[in-house]
């Protein structure tokens, strides 16, 4: 049993006009997971290697 529903053509206008207004109308980059991924992998190991060097200088 499909459940499929439709907008009437008022309702589908008023969606159309609000996607095209405002912050839904700027055109982004595809998103991509493994350059996020590379950067906070960087990020941790840079912190990781920054703090060992901290505790190694004061003497930890």
């Amino acid at each position: 049993m499909t459940n499929k529903r439709e907008l009437s053509p008022e309702d589908q206008q008023k969606v159309d006009q609000f996607l095209q207004r405002g912050v839904n109308s700027v055109a982004r980059k595809p998103f991509k997971p493994l350059k996020l991924l590379a950067i906070l992998l960087l990020m941790v190991t840079g912190l990781s290697v920054f703090s060992l060097l901290l505790a190694k200088a004061a003497g930890l």
